[in-house]
């Protein structure tokens, strides 16, 4: 494995993006690649904070991310982004301008998503209390042409990491 790539994790929120992309991270660090997770919600906190999530906001964070990925990635690190990056628009021109990007769609259904939810944001988003949740009040667009598909309510966490290595090696 050599050079670096953006490895993008998309997905319905409690899908398993940051979990996979953890696993993914400490096998390439056991590896000795180098390698740094973007996690959506600490990247909110810190790269993106003052973003809303609106339509224009999430695209403009999914952009930001990807432009910090590639500074890492044109540097031989893998930059892991676990991000749920709900619009095609905004993935396709991640693909369209950076030639190491590597989609990967965890594709769980939402009632899984929601059983393994254990902040109860989905519960808070059906009663109001969350405004813009991805798959209650806002939508996901499902990837049209992503590198990998994991379905991570039918495989387990092994499985899916054996097939995501298999993809980036």
């Amino acid at each position: 494995m050599s050079g670096g790539s953006i490895i993008w994790f998309t997905g319905l929120p409690c899908s398993g993006k940051s979990t996979l992309a953890h696993l993914l991270h400490d096998s390439l660090n056991g590896q000795g690649v180098p390698s740094e997770i973007f996690d959506g919600d600490i990247v909110r906190q810190r790269l993106t904070k003052g973003l809303g999530f609106s339509k224009e906001d999430r695209i403009e964070n999914v952009q930001r991310i990807a432009f910090v990925a590639n500074l890492l990635a044109r540097h031989g690190v893998m930059a892991i982004v676990a991000a749920i990056s709900p619009y095609q628009e905004a993935r396709d021109q991640i693909r369209k301008e950076f030639q190491t990007y590597i989609e990967i769609f965890v594709d769980c259904p939402l009632e899984v998503c929601q059983a393994c939810d254990v902040k109860g944001m989905y519960q808070k988003a059906r009663d109001g209390h969350i405004q813009h949740f991805t798959g209650v009040s806002d939508p996901y667009e499902i990837p049209t042409s992503p590198d990998l598909v994991l379905k991570t309510a039918h495989e387990t966490q092994s499985e899916s990491l054996s097939r995501i290595l298999k993809l980036v090696t």
